[in-house]
């Protein structure tokens, strides 16, 4: 026997010893930054570790999940159903007429001639680029798009460009290069992008991407993941590409019910032709238990909130969504490109200063907001990421703001950088196998 053969190792020993980019800090802010426990009702007030906060971070855009009306019909059919009906996959029992009457309303309301209903956003962006493209297929994608795009992606057999984010003359750049190459292959491209950027908050360039095929520049479909922009863009609440005057000009509309609807599920809104090839070709829901009946009676009714309440529940929502804007500017944040509800706050500072800055307003201001480092941001920026809903109040809005200009004077005092506010209590929540 060779000796000097390498030993098989056990990938369990593997994994102890790397825990991954994110997992390495574990120790240090489980229960803390990541994995917080926020309880009570969803909604502007909610406890963390004991303490009542001021909670920026979720994302009930219209304040629907503790609406009377939501709640009972939730209930309601909870009690008729369960969560069991129906059993199987919707190709095989998983098939019923609550359904397929969601399916026809958010075509209704889409403009689109179907629309296919999935269980989850991730799972189901994963799969639908898998199905809708071949190795003769060219995908050309924005920079910044979702991790449900990027791996999505990364599972085509065929080649992909990414552009810089909202950069067209990057864009083109990449179009002649997938151009080019479809032309040997004999293929076609796929674009996708999203309608608003979850992080940062600004819109897909969705008109100028159109213009490029308006122009007879390029041939491309138009693929736009939606999460951030149904129910909270456009006259109708029909989200980025509605707000942009582009509805029509979308391929394929993907949109999330775990944002604005404060549910879970998600659907896929296009042609006859490409819903009926999606049913069939989609794995992840071929595959897969259908959505559960009270989830899809519940985004019913939350889908008629929508539509017949739209002044209601969006005009609120921008209501505080502008004001905390407005007032950020003002006190001289840099809010970024936002023209979405998303509002992020640009700080300059260390690692350690944004955990104390985080610590600081949990702890000693009763603030939960949401804290992004590198690589989201470049190093030695801090972005506090704001979530306004309707669920809150121009109080809440005029104590963020003048809170944070507290935060911010202590920041530039060089406070922060002392162990002053270091959150030491977060390992005792963490115990190390």
């Amino acid at each position: 026997m060779d000796e000097n053969k390498n030993m098989a190792s056990d990938i369990f020993e593997k994994i102890k010893g790397n825990r991954g980019p994110i997992g390495q800090y574990a120790k240090g802010v489980h229960g803390y930054f990541t994995f917080p426990k926020l309880e009570g009702e969803i909604s502007n007030r909610m406890s963390f570790r004991g303490k009542e906060c001021l909670v920026w971070s979720v994302n009930n855009y219209l304040g629907l999940a503790n609406d009377p009306e939501i709640r009972k019909v939730d209930a309601e059919a909870a009690e008729k159903w369960g969560l069991a009906y129906p059993m199987g996959s919707r190709m095989m029992t998983g098939q019923t007429s609550e359904h397929e009457a969601l399916e026809a309303e958010l075509s209704d309301f889409l403009g689109k001639e179907d629309t296919f209903l999935v269980n989850f956003g991730y799972q189901a962006m994963l799969s639908a680029i898998d199905a809708l493209v071949d190795r003769k297929d060219v995908i050309v994608y924005d920079s910044e798009s979702h991790a449900c795009i990027i791996d999505g992606v990364r599972l085509h057999a065929g080649k992909r460009f990414v552009f810089q984010h909202n950069d067209m003359e990057s864009f083109e750049k990449q179009m002649v290069r997938a151009t080019r190459l479809t032309e040997e292959t004999g293929g076609g491209i796929l674009v996708i992008t999203e309608g608003v950027f979850g992080m940062a908050g600004d819109q897909g360039l969705l008109k100028e991407i159109v213009e490029f095929r308006r122009s007879g520049k390029f041939d491309f479909r138009l693929f736009i993941d939606d999460a951030h922009g149904f129910g909270t863009l456009g006259e109708t609440g029909a989200g980025a590409a509605e707000h942009q005057g582009v509805q029509d000009e979308i391929d394929i509309y993907f949109g999330t019910f775990a944002k604005s609807m404060a549910s879970i599920g998600a659907f896929i809104s296009t042609t006859e032709d490409v819903c009926d090839f999606l049913r069939y070709n989609m794995r992840s829901q071929v595959f897969a238990k259908s959505l559960p009946m009270p989830l899809v009676v519940g985004a019913r009714k939350r889908l008629q909130l929508l539509r017949e309440e739209n002044a209601k529940y969006k005009g609120k929502l921008w209501e505080i969504a502008s004001a905390l804007q407005e007032g950020l500017k003002e006190a001289g944040f840099d809010i970024g490109k936002t023209n979405s509800a998303v509002t992020p706050v640009f700080l300059s500072g260390t690692v350690p200063e944004a955990s104390n800055i985080t610590f600081d307003l949990r702890e000693n201001y009763g603030i939960f907001c949401s804290m992004v480092l590198y690589p989201v941001v470049p190093k030695d920026v801090i972005m506090l990421r704001l979530i306004p809903t309707a669920a809150h109040t121009m109080e809440d809005v005029k104590y963020t703001i003048e809170t944070f200009q507290k935060i911010q004077e202590k920041l530039q005092a060089g406070k922060y950088s002392s162990e002053e506010y270091a959150p030491v209590v977060v390992e005792r929540d963490y115990q190390e196998k």
